[in-house]
């Protein structure tokens, strides 16, 4: 056993030194792994970092209240009536002066110019009254002020502002045909809300024509607890019929259909480009053990076995792919790690967000390279395992 190790330690130290005599085959190989593994950790790294923005963003004790069936916020239609019944539902929060914690809320898309690419793209602009920010975590102001009520002015969420133009401080927009001052930008611990704009719903609601109806209705609640009491009543009463859930589940819905979407992408075209690859793979490994045949030959009239010459070819594959699945995962974290970007969400709206690359994520990639390069050198392996002593020395 011991000296089956130490042929196998011999032939492989044989193969790695042997490398600089294949440099530009072996660095083709090097590159093309490189290249899929940075393919594919770039789209695993956009899913993740959009999947973190949006599920994030969600509380337990902050309960989301749709029309019944709706996918999103956008098609979502909750009555006048209807918001007013949920004010008096079970579990909701009251502040100091006893009134309970709820927003109801409009959302609307409105165009917006992308800095980057000077493309058009739908933002989302959100009605809300006093209390909306308030049922939202870590809102602040960092500049400028918050709207008047009864104004034709909005606020700005912090990364929308980075990623679009036209949103400073003091300046006016149009939407609608109507004219708008940007009065105020806000922070929201970086969650999903830095994305929107925000006006005072009852101007959204003239301006826009939509009565007044609203789309969502946000609630704080007494405890995570209290919502089964408050979907209870929803269900319970034929006024209502809404549906009731928590904003961390809503949001971890939206952020799991477009994040899957993302990496469905992702991984088909990483497959694809592992074919080419492996072909280059198998193209180094085969001429490296058609370069080496006289070694091998060589070595297998002195002694050494079969399985010592396969595996020592095989780890050169494995070694190649792995330098190659290195690099790969290097260049993603320094291109791509922290990369602000911004992609249609689940109610037709853009969504700023930021890459994030996990160690998880990088495992995934290497993975991909080494199983690159375990089949690119099995076959060549093979073939140098089985190369008859005669064909190789005098070959």
């Amino acid at each position: 056993m011991r000296s089956i190790v130490l042929q196998m330690l011999a032939v492989t130290t044989i193969n790695l030194k042997s490398l600089p005599r294949r440099l530009w085959l072996s660095l083709a190989t090097v590159i093309a792994v490189g290249l899929v593994v940075t393919v594919l950790l770039a789209f695993l790294a956009m899913a993740n970092g959009f999947r973190r923005t949006i599920a994030d963003s969600g509380a337990e004790d902050v309960a989301v209240v749709l029309r019944s069936g709706s996918l999103s916020e956008i098609n979502s239609v909750v009555l006048r009536d209807q918001a007013r019944l949920i004010e008096d539902g079970p579990g909701i929060a009251r502040g100091a002066d006893g009134k309970p914690q709820t927003s109801a809320e409009l959302y609307l898309t409105v165009d917006g110019i992308k800095r980057s690419t000077r493309t058009k793209a739908s933002l989302p602009l959100r009605g809300l009254g006093p209390q909306g920010p308030a049922l939202r975590r870590g809102v602040v102001m960092t500049a400028g002020r918050m709207f008047s009520p009864g104004s034709n002015e909005i606020i700005v969420g912090k990364a929308l502002g980075k990623e679009f133009e036209g949103f400073e401080l003091g300046q006016t927009v149009t939407f609608n045909s109507t004219r708008w001052t940007v009065v105020g930008v806000f922070a929201a611990d970086g969650s999903v809300f830095e994305s929107e704009i925000w006006a005072d719903l009852p101007v959204l609601q003239s301006l826009f024509r939509r009565g007044a109806s609203v789309q969502t209705v946000r609630v704080r609640l007494t405890s995570p607890a209290a919502i089964e009491a408050l979907r209870a009543y929803s269900d319970n009463d034929p006024r209502l019929k809404l549906d009731v859930m928590s904003e961390a589940a809503y949001f971890a819905q939206q952020a799991s259909n477009t994040s899957d979407l993302i990496q469905k992408l992702g991984w088909p075209l990483a497959i694809a480009m592992a074919f080419g690859s492996l072909a280059g793979a198998l193209n180094t490994m085969y001429s490296s053990v058609a370069a080496r045949a006289t070694e091998i030959a060589t070595l297998r009239a002195i002694g050494f076995g079969g399985f010592s010459t396969f595996v020592g070819t095989l780890v050169e594959s494995l070694m190649l792919a792995a330098i190659g699945g290195v690099i790969g995962a290097a260049a993603t974290y320094l291109v791509f790690d922290g990369f602000t970007a911004s992609t249609m969400g689940a109610s037709f709206s853009q969504v700023v967000f930021n890459f994030q690359l996990t160690p998880r994520l990088i495992g995934q990639g290497l993975l991909l390279a080494l199983v690159v390069g375990l089949f690119g050198g099995l076959f060549p392996a093979l073939r140098a395992a089985r190369m008859p002593i005669v064909a190789g020395l005098y070959g």
